[in-house]
């Protein structure tokens, strides 16, 4: 997946976030396997995937918090 910026997630629906966010917990997980079995995984990939989800679920709280 490819990174986007905080004002790009902004510019997306909920639904959007939510079908990225799944993605990204879907790599998250294909990494760690990876690493498990002993494969060659880049350790950044790791911090990447992570912050982005962090990144995603920020702003979907924002938008949640925005409408209540």
């Amino acid at each position: 997946m490819a990174d986007s910026k905080a004002s790009e997630l902004t510019a997306k629906t909920v639904e959007e976030l939510t079908t990225e966010l799944s993605g990204l917990f879907r790599e998250q997980f294909n990494l760690r396997m990876q690493s498990g079995s002993g494969q060659d995984v880049k350790p950044h990939n790791f911090k990447r995937v992570r912050r982005q989800i962090a990144r995603i679920k920020t702003v979907i709280h924002q938008k949640q918090s925005a409408e209540a």
